[in-house]
């Protein structure tokens, strides 16, 4: 578990480029059928607004097999959508996702403190997200509050579903180390975050912003901004895949076991 540089942040993006443009059109083809997937699962009564969540640790280890794959220059195809799904690991991923569901919850829940239960009451549904809304409450200072007291899960999160599915963790071993790996490469982290908000956020809006001024129509720049955006966030699912082999290494590719009949 090595400790990296700051402009290590950059070589993870830039690594992430290097992986999208070997397989644009199958990575793309994988984040969208995981797009719609997710939001077929969300229209379940019930469970629909919570099970995404809990999903996301096998979801996740979808595009990092699939990262792996294109390093080794195989063929990423819509299948691998369910490796986390085809892995002894899969209960210890579920079981990652509850601990996510968790921590979201008791970050939301820590906004109270702030804006007086305002962002909860959005979150979970009781009450509309409108201008009034916005100028009665201290919104914005909650949000941030709430990613606030979320980051610590988030660095326990980072690493834990590919520690626990390539390196056969236990959940507990996998957060611990996730955590400390974060916590040792802080540098690198602030650095790719910060890029990731200049070619994530920043870029797009710049982009639709000359859009609109050379073309002039709505339609012409939500076509730009919703492309570019989606290209990119596709970018950056693969960018987390060096994330991970440059403090943990390359995992060993292990065929996924056959989901049972």
């Amino acid at each position: 578990m090595d400790k990296l540089p700051a402009i290590a942040g950059w070589t993870w993006v830039k690594e992430g480029f290097a992986l999208f443009r070997k397989q644009p059109a199958e990575i793309s083809t994988l984040f969208l059928a995981y797009m719609f997937l997710m939001m077929a699962i969300g229209f379940l009564p019930l469970v629909g607004q919570v099970l995404p969540l809990v999903l996301i640790p096998a979801f996740s280890m979808a595009f990092m097999q699939a990262c792996l794959q294109i390093e080794q220059g195989k063929k990423v195809y819509p299948n691998l959508l369910l490796t986390g799904f085809r892995t002894p690991a899969l209960g210890r991923l579920l079981r990652l996702g509850v601990l996510y569901l968790v921590a979201a919850i008791i970050a939301v829940a820590a906004s109270a403190l702030v804006d007086g239960g305002v962002f909860w009451e959005i979150m979970s549904g009781q009450k509309n997200l409108d201008a009034e809304t916005i100028r009665g409450s201290n919104l914005s200072l909650s949000m941030m509050f709430s990613a606030a007291v979320y980051t610590p899960a988030a660095m326990a999160f980072w690493y834990a579903a590919p520690l626990i599915m390539w390196q056969d963790m236990g959940i507990g071993k996998a957060i611990f180390y996730s955590f400390f790996a974060v916590k040792r490469s802080g540098t690198a982290f602030l650095v790719y975050g910060l890029s990731w908000v200049l070619i994530g956020v920043i870029l797009p809006a710049v982009l639709s912003s000359v859009v609109a001024l050379v073309v002039g129509k709505a339609f012409a720049v939500m076509v730009v901004l919703l492309t570019v955006s989606l290209v990119l966030t596709v970018i950056m699912y693969c960018s987390f895949y060096p994330t991970y082999t440059h403090i943990f290494g390359r995992p060993q590719s292990q065929p996924a076991l056959p989901l049972a009949q």
